[in-house]
């Protein structure tokens, strides 16, 4: 009777120990593509105890009309939010939205994106008949949730004139320590830089009257991204092409956010998991030195233009501050809730 007791007793204490649980748990991982569905140039962070990521739904420019979104309290299970923005909240857009970039102030939450594949007159295919080559630029939408529904803010672009030699697309917000925004973006080889007004309706010229200051570093095609680590700035962009293998992402330092921004090197490019990985963003856990790399790539083989996949791999640093180079997986990240 005593034996049979002291069993019971046990099986009970190890049945209630959560230690021996954890012990024993398989680690979760998220998996790459971390969600399904073709979605590209993904912009990650993170809002309260969330994750998120915004992506553009790729597919072709005229069936390119609406943006999904993505939650994750782990990195590892991922809510989809459908429709947040669309062509019947934006009027002006007619095709081609892409590229979106999110970021909380005083309660709301706005979203920046690219619409419409405006060009200029010397371009190839532009067409004087065509108002989608010459209306469109960079918009901005306004939502009390991140999980949107969002509506147009301005109700016409925030950014639609050329500067520089940059086609007004692929938007980056940045907030410095000192409450700044910092808004990078451009196509067509060239990357510029502003700041935006107190409201967001606007931005603030420099001290010499301008804009905008272009800022390309050597090899910059598009994908504009800041990140703040350890008192360095580091502006991460993409190369090459991006209907094919040659999309890649390279990055700089610099000890201010205006840099300037010298080329270090290449972090992630093709490999025999996947090609065409770039248009990149980055989070990091708050309070941590977690960090991660989001990205699009193309798994093999590659069937078509427009089937590009979100995925989310480690990145680490040496102990000069420099980023390791990025090794593309299946596996994804471990789960790390925001606490």
């Amino acid at each position: 009777m005593k034996t049979h007791f002291a069993l019971f007793l046990f099986t009970l204490a190890m049945a209630c120990s959560p230690k021996k649980e954890k012990q024993d748990a398989a680690p979760q991982f998220s998996g790459n593509p971390i969600f399904e569905g073709w979605y590209a140039d993904p912009e990650g962070v993170v809002f309260g105890e969330e994750y998120w990521i915004y992506p553009t739904f790729s597919a072709r420019f005229e069936n390119q009309l609406h943006f999904d979104a993505f939650s994750s309290k782990d990195l590892v299970n991922w809510e989809k939010h459908d429709r947040i923005l669309d062509t019947a909240a934006i009027k002006w857009a007619r095709q081609a939205m892409w590229a979106p970039s999110a970021i909380q102030k005083e309660g709301k939450y706005f979203l920046f994106f690219a619409a419409n594949d405006i060009l200029t007159p010397e371009r190839p295919g532009y067409d004087p008949n065509n108002d989608i080559n010459h209306t469109g630029g960079i918009g901005i939408a306004v939502s009390d949730s991140p999980g949107g529904p969002f509506k147009d803010y301005l109700g016409k672009p925030l950014l639609s004139d050329f500067y520089h030699g940059a086609q007004p697309i692929d938007q980056s917000v940045f907030k410095d320590v000192d409450g700044t925004h910092y808004f990078f973006y451009g196509g067509w080889g060239h990357c510029n830089l502003g700041k935006l007004n107190a409201d967001f309706t606007g931005f603030d010229p420099w001290e010499d009257g301008q804009f905008f200051h272009e800022i390309t570093p050597e090899g910059y095609v598009e994908g504009p991204f800041m990140f703040l680590r350890n008192g360095i700035y580091y502006l991460m962009w993409s190369e090459g092409g991006w209907t094919n293998e040659s999309y890649k992402v390279a990055y700089a330092m610099a000890d201010k956010p205006t840099g300037p921004f010298e080329r270090i090197g290449t972090i992630l490019e093709k490999d025999s998991i996947a090609t065409g990985a770039g248009h990149n963003s980055a989070i990091n856990k708050p309070g941590t030195d977690d960090w991660y790399i989001v990205y699009h790539r193309r798994p093999i083989p590659n069937e078509d233009r427009d089937h590009r996949v979100t995925c989310i791999d480690v990145m680490e640093f040496n102990e000069d501050g420099t980023i390791k180079p990025i090794v593309m997986t299946f596996e994804g990240v471990a789960a790390n809730p925001v606490e």
